[in-house]
């Protein structure tokens, strides 16, 4: 079974990390994580996952 290590993190667009939402070594698969914000206000946020190898960051924005 192919496992490594997972990392999600979320960055303000100053590139300041807001939070960590997994770091842990995880085998391949699908995943669904439920994120509670009551603490950051609307705005635009970068989301990054990386596991292995892999890199990937996308544009997220966060309505109130």
């Amino acid at each position: 079974v192919d496992q490594d290590v997972v990392t999600l993190k979320v960055f303000d667009l100053l590139g300041r990390e807001v939070v960590t939402l997994t770091d842990e070594i995880l085998p391949a698969g699908h995943y669904k994580l439920v994120w509670h914000v009551p603490h950051l206000s609307s705005g635009m946020y970068v989301c990054q996952l990386s596991a292995g190898t892999f890199l990937q960051t996308r544009r997220m924005v966060l309505l109130r």
